[in-house]
């Protein structure tokens, strides 16, 4: 299984640094000027300007590429253009190359040949397609995840029925529209462990409490279960959170619906166990990566 994502940045983003890192020398910026300007290491630019990085020959001909690639090299060795400017044209041009049958829309069905068997009618690089939304929100969630394998100290947020960070698409009504990590996250001997790759439908728990705060109003597209902690609840309000408590002994979509209609602008939930259960804080967010950070703050 390979996402288009994948393609934009294992064949895109090494060709368009190496030509850029190029067109930057060839307008004398030094190779410490071009690792500022790019946000790469020197290393990195050198082995562009030796050659040392395979790039994509389609890519760098095609003529948009050529074009916004000369124009970039101008403005930001004058100073015309800052590099986040040249960030966004950049990321401009990569949803134009996705979209219809274009370039990368091109190599991605070459790469996957069998999303043609879901027929002329099936438009998966239209930004609006069921698979493109999808794909968002898995490509959303391992970011996340990741953020939380990087993060120093998080295993020891993890609750002993393990974590698990879960976003949904934009129209969500059931646990199938969410995704999240199968078997849970845990922690193994001090270590965050992410068992398997994000799938939609694996995670009832911590999916059902996000789809009953926004049946109810909530403004969040993923959320996290962390342990239960006086001091990380006041951690959290202290960063502008507004938390609102459930009764998990009751039906949880019931028990969350209420205290989000007590409480319409919370965002977070917790609840404090009970017999059997264990206590616990739900971190909401608008994507995973959100919530990944704000969690991440807590450490």
């Amino acid at each position: 299984m390979q996402f288009v994502e994948e393609i934009v940045v294992d064949e895109f983003l090494p060709t368009i640094r190496s030509l850029l890192a190029g067109e930057l020398r060839e307008r004398g910026l030094t190779q410490s000027d071009v690792a500022d300007v790019l946000g790469i290491s020197q290393s990195a630019v050198s082995k562009y300007a030796h050659g040392d990085v395979t790039i994509n020959e389609r890519i760098a001909d095609d003529e948009r590429v050529s074009a916004t690639i000369e124009e970039l090299a101008d403005g930001l060795s004058t100073g015309d253009v800052t590099p986040v400017q040249a960030l966004i044209e950049l990321e401009v041009l990569v949803r134009e190359l996705e979209t219809g049958g274009d370039l990368l829309a091109q190599l991605h069905e070459e790469a996957v040949p069998e999303l043609a068997d879901h027929g002329a009618s099936f438009r998966v690089h239209d930004p609006e397609s069921d698979l493109r939304t999808s794909e968002r929100v898995v490509s959303s969630l391992r970011r996340g995840l990741r953020i939380l394998e990087n993060a120093s100290g998080f295993a020891g947020l993890i609750p002993a029925v393990g974590s698990n960070l879960v976003a949904c698409t934009p129209d969500a009504e059931g646990i199938d529209d969410v995704a999240g990590v199968p078997g849970r996250i845990f922690d193994v001997k001090g270590r965050t462990t992410v068992p398997a790759a994000p799938e939609f439908g694996v995670s009832e728990h911590v999916a059902t409490v996000l789809l009953a705060a926004r049946r109810h109003g909530a403004d969040a597209s993923a959320a996290i279960n962390i342990a239960y902690d006086d001091d990380l609840l006041a951690a959290l309000t202290e960063r502008g959170h507004v938390t609102a408590e459930f009764d998990e002994v009751d039906d949880i979509t019931s028990s969350v619906g209420a205290a989000i209609d007590d409480e319409p602008e919370a965002t977070v939930l917790y609840q404090t166990g009970g017999t059997g259960i264990e206590p616990l804080i739900y971190v909401l967010g608008a994507d995973a990566e959100s919530v990944a950070d704000d969690v991440r703050s807590l450490l």
